[in-house]
């Protein structure tokens, strides 16, 4: 095997790979069954993308993908923390303690 084609097989099984866990990732977020749960698998599909933003990059040389996932992983970062905060607050509310 030459090495560009041993990068090919590793390409197309990260590939793979990434997106059997995005598909789980999915089912989590879908049957959940606490706020936390969505949340985290939210979070992992997140990654999961840009994960794919990098093999993208690798695979096609196009680096500007890259940058996508720069973007892409600050977004996700800011929605995480706002969740958690939503979260956190609903927690408060149904408790009846004033914060």
């Amino acid at each position: 095997m030459t090495p560009a084609e041993i990068l090919d097989w590793s390409i197309y099984a990260t590939f793979v790979m990434v997106m059997l866990s995005l598909a789980i990732a999915f089912i989590r977020l879908a049957k959940g069954p606490t706020l936390a749960d969505r949340v985290v698998a939210l979070d992992m599909m997140t990654i999961l993308i840009i994960a794919v933003c990098g093999v993208v990059a690798v695979a096609t040389g196009v680096f500007a993908m890259l940058d996508v996932a720069l973007v892409l992983a600050l977004v996700g970062f800011l929605a995480t923390v706002a969740l958690a905060r939503y979260a956190e607050r609903r927690d408060v509310r149904q408790n009846g303690d004033d914060a």
